[in-house]
Formats: C-alpha cells, sequence, structure tokens
C-alpha cells in the first residue's frame, strides 16, 4: 500500500504512475488480479488510462459506457494500440502510399508496421440499462462521503469495544514518537518550515516507511524534501505536537509490532471529517482543534467549510462534511 495523499491525481500524474509502477511490481501473479481503475477519463485522464493499460498489460479490460454519452470510444487493443498516452506513444500507422490502375488512392500498412506489438486482451463491453448511471458530479460527491464513512470506520478501531459513548480525540492515549525516529513530508503543497508544525497537528497522516536511514541534524524536526513513493503500514491522527521534549502524539490503530517499522509521516490532502473535530463532547469552553481566530492566508492553512444545500432525503447524518 503506498499513500499517494490525494483525492485526484491532476496535480502529480508523474508521481501516480510511480505509486501504479510500485504496487504492481509486488504481484507475484499467483492470483487474478483485479485492478479499479479511477473514473477520470476526459482529456489527460484517458490519456494516463493508456499508460496504465500498456503498463499493467491485462488479460481483459471490463468498459462500462455512461448512460447517454459516446464521448469516449471503446477501449479495443486497436484503439489503445494506436492512442498516445500522457506518458507513452502509441504506434502510429505508417502509411504507404500507392497509386491504383483508377488513379486513386490506396493507403496500406508498410512492412513491420502491422499489428505484432499491439496490445492482446479480451474488451468486455458493458452497456447501462438504467438512468442517470455515471451522471457528472453525483460521484464526486458521493466518494466523499465514503471517504468519510472509510475514515471514521478506521477511527472506530480506536474506541472500546464496549457499547458506549464514544470517546472524543482528547480522552484517547496516543503514541509519543520523538522527532529524531521519524521523517517529515506535507504532499500536496508547500509549508515554510517555521509553519510546518501548524500543518501537521491535528492531521491525518500515513504512517509510512522509507529504505533511508533517519538522520537528525538537527533538533528540530526531519524534514523531507521529496515526496517518496514507500510501503504504507497505515495511518493516524498528530495529535498533538509538543515542542519541549520534541515529541509528535499519535493516534492510531496500527498494532505496536508494525509502529517499529515506521519512520515517516506523510501529510496529505485529506481533511479528518468535521464531525471528528466539532463533536468532542465533555468540553467546557472551546473545543480543541476548533478555532475561528487564525489567520487563513498562511500558505498550507485552510478552513472547514460545510455544504449546507446537501441533504439526503432518507438518511440522516449528524456529521457535515466538508
Amino acid at each position: 500500500m503506498v499513500y499517494y495523499g490525494q483525492t485526484s491525481c491532476e496535480q502529480d500524474t508523474e508521481r501516480y504512475l510511480d505509486v501504479v509502477k510500485y504496487v504492481f511490481s509486488s504481484y507475484k501473479k499467483e492470483v487474478p488480479l483485479v485492478i479499479n481503475t479511477m473514473g477520470w477519463v476526459k482529456g489527460e485522464g484517458l490519456l494516463l488510462l493508456m499508460d496504465i493499460i500498456r503498463l499493467l498489460s491485462p488479460s481483459h479490460i471490463v468498459q462500462m459506457d455512461v448512460y447517454d454519452w459516446k464521448a469516449m470510444a471503446p477501449l479495443t487493443p486497436e484503439y489503445v494500440h494506436l492512442t498516445p498516452g500522457l506518458y507513452t506513444k502509441g504506434k502510429q500507422q505508417a502509411k504507404c502510399k500507392q497509386m491504383g490502375t483508377s488513379g486513386g488512392e490506396n493507403w496500406k500498412p508498410s512492412e513491420g508496421e502491422g499489428d505484432a506489438l499491439a496490445p492482446e486482451y479480451k474488451l468486455l463491453y458493458v452497456h447501462p440499462e438504467f438512468p442517470r448511471a455515471g451522471v457528472a458530479g453525483e460521484a464526486r460527491v458521493h466518494s466523499g462521503i465514503l471517504r468519510d464513512m472509510s475514515i471514521l470506520g478506521y477511527l472506530g478501531q480506536l474506541q472500546s469495544p464496549d457499547v458506549g459513548a464514544v470517546l472524543p480525540l482528547h480522552s484517547l492515549v496516543p503514541y509519543q514518537v520523538p522527532f529524531s525516529a521519524v521523517a517529515l513530508r506535507v504532499i500536496h503543497t508547500d509549508v515554510a518550515p517555521t509553519n510546518i508544525m501548524y500543518a501537521v497537528n491535528a492531521s491525518w497522516v500515513g504512517l509510512c516507511r522509507i529504505p533511508d536511514e533517519i538522520r537528525c541534524q538537527t533538533d528540530g524536526p526531519v524534514l523531507l524534501t521529496q515526496t517518496p513513493v514507500c510501503d504504507c503500514l497505515g495511518f493516524g491522527i498528530v495529535r498533538g505536537v509538543e515542542m519541549e521534549k520534541k515529541l509528535y502524539h499519535v493516534l492510531t490503530p496500527v498494532p505496536p509490532e508494525n509502529l517499529r517499522l515506521v519512520n515517516c509521516l506523510l501529510l496529505g490532502n485529506i481533511a479528518i471529517p468535521n464531525c471528528v473535530l466539532v463533536g468532542q463532547q465533555g468540553v467546557e469552553g472551546e473545543i480543541p482543534y476548533v478555532t475561528s481566530d487564525y489567520n487563513y492566508s498562511i500558505l498550507g492553512s485552510g478552513k472547514l467549510k460545510k455544504k449546507k444545500h446537501f441533504k439526503r432525503r432518507e438518511y440522516a447524518f449528524e456529521c457535515d462534511y466538508a
């Protein structure tokens, strides 16, 4: 598992491909592999899909058409063979111009330009028979809700198995991690070293393992200059930063035997669901991690926004999703 750290790969398609290569390299080919590609199939997204198909060489491709939308061609082996990707080139048909007896022009592939290098897979083309299948915009909203629910379910492992009140973040006992034990990297934006702890505090982080040994040259945090492509062992929340003792306080359900392998914290553009922060019970005064007195012009900071226009008809959620 690799932590990409963003919900879309538009800003860094090259690293996305590097991640795909890294994950695919561990496939032992002893069992069938099912690859769920993303739904970005317009513009550069389609070109990136061509790259992924060439990279992974699947035996079958299942293409689900979108209701009443014909903008995407069937991904036949011939189409993929000829279409250029974002980083790979398509096999352009070399054309040999020959004059026929009638004076007309007959175009034929020249020698050596046949389909010998064309990908070999079976295309299964599925047509939906129900309306509004794949309507633009709805998938993004639904995926955001599912992502929040996945995070809430993951954090649920921190709670007691006994049925009772949900403990807020400040009531859970964190791990203490020295600054010198882990390297730190913010994936999605540039943050000044002086503001890095503002970005890290109360953030969702990937608990990762890089092959390089951590070398601490200063008393401050160990900062990486580039985002590594490395194993991710799980996730956690940096509940607090203790500057005097130079400690991160991390909440995570990852077992201790796996935590011993973690030497890198990656912070991406994945937000903790609002209800985790604003729904903390048993607090008098200001809620921890929630404030209205902050300079939002600082690079790397941002507000939690509530979408009031989105309401479910049949199901009521206690959270407002960002």
